[in-house]
């Protein structure tokens, strides 16, 4: 007896869409987040409510997303009802995601976002153009960025909590840690709170497809360069307004 597709629960029928791949994106931008800076503009967060001094997020690099390019190459599958959903910042309502134990342990660590429901609105926005299952997704997000907070840019960052750092200081790290050239591959994103301008996040390309067996040094190499961004900011530290530099 054949099943009609309109008997199963939504929710059903939107998982099993967004599951299927649809080919590797061969390139992307990994997108970082300097937490405590990003908690001065939304606060109320509950990840930037709940932040404190000693926790992973206030002195390492914190996922933001993972993203198949071009900048339009988004939504793919998703229905309307589900898109304009995650459009509305309801993200909370958006279709749970099936990971691993292991990996949703890494996104509560790695990405403070998580608790606000990011990962959902991450997956359904970019991740159903990457080309895999929402496990590899996560998993191949992770690893990316556990290999830059290994490396001497996320040192850079730590040592200079509550000082200026300039864009020429981090691509001048990236060329360090990942080979000469790819820092030509980062934009600085900087954010006004006050007087004060805030490095908030960096955005890296890469020339995917990612796999195991491509480190992170590999996917910059093959990468188009990107505009600099902000020429400089300010490493914040956790905690709502506590550096006073107006640089």
């Amino acid at each position: 007896m054949r099943m009609r597709t309109r008997w199963l629960p939504v929710w059903l029928v939107v998982a099993a869409a967004l599951s299927s791949p649809a080919g590797a994106a061969d390139a992307l931008v990994l997108a970082v987040s300097w937490q405590p800076a990003f908690c001065e503009t939304r606060p109320e967060k509950p990840e930037c409510t709940s932040q404190t001094a000693d926790r992973y997020d206030a002195s390492h690099l914190s996922l933001h997303g993972l993203w198949p390019e071009p900048r339009d190459n988004v939504y793919c599958g998703v229905g309307a009802a589900v898109r304009a959903t995650d459009e509305a910042g309801r993200w909370q309502d958006l279709p749970a995601i099936g990971l691993t134990e292991a990996t949703r342990t890494g996104l509560e660590r790695a990405m403070p976002g998580s608790r606000s429901f990011l990962h959902r609105h991450e997956w359904i926005k970019h991740g159903t153009c990457y080309g895999t299952s929402p496990e590899t997704y996560f998993a191949d997000s992770l690893r990316l960025l556990a290999e830059l907070n290994a490396s001497a840019v996320r040192a850079l960052l730590a040592d200079g909590i509550g000082r200026v750092v300039t864009g020429r200081a981090v691509r001048k790290r990236f060329d360090a840690a990942f080979g000469a050239g790819a820092g030509n591959r980062v934009e600085l994103i900087c954010r006004r709170v006050g007087a004060r301008r805030l490095l908030v996040e960096m955005r890296i390309g890469l020339a995917g497809p990612v796999t195991e067996n491509r480190s992170l040094a590999e996917l910059l190499a093959g990468a188009p360069d990107r505009p600099p961004g902000c020429g400089s900011g300010i490493v914040d530290r956790a905690g709502i307004g506590l550096d006073g530099d107006p640089s």
